[in-house]
């Protein structure tokens, strides 16, 4: 049985540093696998990705040592237990507000009588295909939800959704916080970052397990000394973009490129 060792760092409150992954390439993901991060998480709500483009990348990255993470696009059950059965252990879940919700998620990461997974070890990657002696018996232990917590809601909430026993850690999304506390396009406004501080600190004092993204280096300490013990510092679609934008310019005719 795979151990979820992104789960076990987690507990031994060891900082693990990660990226978002959302180009829906296995190649790409061989790329920054091998890249030193402690965790890649494969978005699967603002991109392309479904479970088809997911397995390729958690096939392509199984050999490296990042821990995989998915992030499926809702809470349904069916697409959870399909994420679980390809191969992922731990699922960073969006947009959770409230304890019920919290406790739908749990249940659907769970077989019975703990949860509602749904039992098919001889078709699940997972258990390969029932070459893992014991599987069903040891998979709750394995699994990993992680619960975004993006709104006003979620942060009214907050203390209720993090006494829910199997929410391993809460993941602070700025970009949609800050949407939810009026401040759209805003992550940096003082409210927001207050509303983050206050909340890492309330997550980590419970026990679990605080994360947030963050992408400024001085910033991501501050956070730290807050309570976050991992944090996502970036996307592979902005370090394409970025790095192709600035190579591009440092050779057009602008006085300091090439001639053309």
């Amino acid at each position: 049985m795979p151990k979820n060792l992104f789960k076990q760092r987690l507990r031994e409150k060891r900082l693990q540093v990660g990226l978002f992954v959302g180009l829906a390439s296995h190649y790409s993901m061989e790329i920054l696998a091998g890249a030193g991060f402690d965790w890649l998480v494969i978005d699967a709500e603002h991109t392309p990705n479904i479970p088809a483009s997911v397995l390729p990348q958690l096939q392509a990255a199984a050999s490296y040592s990042p821990q995989l993470l998915v992030r499926p696009m809702n809470h349904d059950p069916a697409l959870i237990k399909q994420y679980l059965d390809i191969g992922a252990q731990t699922l960073m879940l969006p947009l959770v507000d409230d304890a019920e919700q919290a406790g739908a998620l749990v249940r659907a990461m769970r077989y019975p009588p703990q949860g509602i997974r749904g039992v098919a070890s001889s078709m699940a990657r997972a258990a390969c295909w029932n070459g893992v002696e014991g599987y069903v018996r040891q998979a709750n232990d394995e699994v990993c939800l992680v619960v975004q917590i993006e709104t006003r809601q979620g942060l009214e909430n907050l203390d209720t959704i993090l006494a829910v026993e199997g929410v391993d850690a809460a993941f602070i999304g700025p970009a949609d916080l800050a949407a939810s506390l009026g401040h759209l396009g805003d992550s940096g406004h003082p409210e927001v970052r207050a509303a983050i501080e206050a909340a890492l600190q309330r997550i980590a004092a419970s026990g679990k397990a605080a994360g947030v993204f963050v992408t400024d280096p001085q910033l991501a300490r501050h956070y730290c000394s807050c309570g976050a013990g991992f944090i996502a510092v970036g996307g592979d679609t902005t370090l394409l973009r970025n790095a192709a934008v600035k190579l591009a310019a440092a050779f057009r005719d602008d006085g300091a490129g090439v001639a053309r």
